[in-house]
């Protein structure tokens, strides 16, 4: 059965990447995985029709006949159990994966969220411009953790895993704010994520549904 993901039908990115759908839709490239997409608007999100998939009004949601599942990290590792070449064989590395899993959306993707709202949401508060150094210094606390046990490795724990998916995924949020390339480990790190073929399938897919659309949209 082919599985069905939401996605925005205008995404504020841009066809940038950076929704959380494109977490899924790689997974589902590197697991070889056909899937469907339906689109979904910022007003049908909030209706009672796709919060019974998603209660928060939210995307991504992934439908598998009875199976319905909400939050990137849980789709992905949904995805990473069920199908090949995602998470190693061995049982022990399979779950320091996880961990990593884990750590991309719990440990490093909260402050870089907390920059995105301060800026776009929050940038016309008189707070903003006393915030934002802070932040940026909370930023560099988990990259310089994170740069320092990367070192000069390829991945994280050996070959390449949904850890390394979602890792990849939530600093590509930091691409233009510069931070990530005062580490140019982890600059590199991220290239070679956007360099497998899975991710430019996934990419490319995601970006065609804004193609041809106008920029106020």
């Amino acid at each position: 059965m082919i599985p069905t993901i939401t996605a925005f039908e205008t995404s504020p990115d841009r066809g940038k990447g950076l929704a959380r759908d494109m977490r899924v839709r790689w997974a589902l490239e590197e697991a070889g995985q056909p899937y469907a997409v339906r689109l979904v608007s910022f007003q049908a999100m909030k209706e009672p029709a796709h919060r019974a998939l998603q209660p928060f009004g939210q995307i991504p949601t992934y439908e598998e006949g009875d199976l319905v599942l909400f939050e990137s990290g849980a789709i992905v590792l949904h995805i990473a159990q069920t199908r090949a070449g995602l998470l190693p064989d061995d049982a022990h590395a399979r779950a320091r994966a996880v961990a990593w899993m884990f750590a991309a959306v719990n440990t490093v993707e909260p402050p870089t969220l907390e920059l995105v709202v301060a800026r776009f949401l929050e940038g016309d508060q008189p707070w903003t411009e006393q915030r934002l150094p802070l932040i940026r210094d909370r930023i560099r606390q988990r990259l310089g953790d994170l740069s320092a046990r990367l070192g000069e490795a390829d991945w994280l724990d050996g070959a390449f895993s949904a850890g390394d998916l979602m890792m990849v995924g939530v600093l590509r949020r930091l691409q233009a704010s510069g931070l990530l390339d005062e580490y140019p480990n982890l600059a590199a790190y991220v290239g070679r994520g956007e360099a497998r073929p899975a991710f430019r399938r996934a990419f490319d897919a995601q970006l065609a549904v804004f193609a041809g659309r106008p920029a106020t949209d």
